[in-house]
């Protein structure tokens, strides 16, 4: 068993897990259904692939979110962009081609009224995660051809989420070994982790319950349910920032002592 790192930054991303037509939401961080869809992706395997996804069933996934760094070493997030939609307006009924594109029901018929639908869709912005999941010995090689060169497109989320930056990193022996590297790579892009996201119950953090685990791919999916707790990463303390903090506290009192608040006359 290998740990393998992807690194996952782009301009926007989306990682829905019980999204609806009308609004699409996302999640603050990468869903398990999301990364193996992308890695089938990478690696040309369409349809259910049913065989594929049990043999990755069960196996642990970690993900450490990382935002941009402020220019006081603070780490920057950014809010959720919610994108408005129409779709199915402007087109031609009359015109068998431009009439493809309207929305219909599950019939094919137009629904009652108009065929123009609204939606909202939330995406993540400017954020990077490092993703360290379990892949079994036999299906390393397969993988890493497909993530040096994909056979079809990757994204992050959805189709319009494009990656900016190479995603994978390479197999590791262990998880510690995998996020020390994603540390060295954060730190050259001036980025900060703020929160991780641990498969299972953890003592510390928030717990969810997330259907996100595939079983089957293809026009008829199939997920099941996990636990897992996000947990935030408390930044670490910048000596250099203790020293100005007790330099300052010092100042503070020798201005006190001279104004003689700490005077032993009482007060009037």
């Amino acid at each position: 068993m290998k740990k393998l790192l992807l690194w996952l930054e782009a301009p926007l991303q989306a990682w829905g897990a019980d999204s609806r037509f009308g609004r699409r939401d996302t999640l603050p961080f990468p869903t398990r259904s999301g990364i193996l869809g992308m890695l089938c992706c990478a690696m040309g395997r369409g349809d259910e692939q049913r065989e594929w996804l049990a043999a990755m069933k069960g196996l642990d996934q970690t993900v450490v979110a990382y935002a941009r760094e402020k220019k006081n070493k603070e780490a920057l997030r950014q809010p959720l962009l919610r994108d408005f939609h129409m779709i199915g307006s402007g087109y031609d009924r009359n015109d068998n081609w431009q009439d493809m594109l309207i929305p219909k029901k599950a019939d094919g018929t137009r629904p009652v009224g108009a065929g123009t639908k609204l939606t909202h869709r939330y995406y993540l912005q400017d954020m990077a995660f490092a993703c360290v999941l379990d892949v079994p010995d036999a299906l390393c090689g397969e993988l890493e051809r497909g993530l040096a060169a994909p056979v079809w497109p990757v994204f992050l989320g959805r189709r319009a989420c494009v990656p900016t930056d190479v995603i994978f990193r390479g197999f590791f022996d262990g998880e510690d070994s995998a996020f020390a590297c994603a540390a060295d790579i954060a730190a050259e892009k001036k980025r900060k982790a703020i929160f991780k996201v641990l498969g299972g119950r953890h003592d510390e953090g928030t717990v969810m319950t997330l259907n996100d685990v595939p079983l089957c791919f293809g026009l008829r999916k199939r997920f099941e349910e996990r636990l897992v707790t996000v947990a935030e990463i408390e930044p670490p303390e910048d000596p250099s920032r203790a020293g100005e903090e007790e330099e300052s506290a010092g100042e503070s009192s020798e201005a006190e002592r001279k104004t003689g608040r700490y005077s032993a006359d009482p007060a009037p």
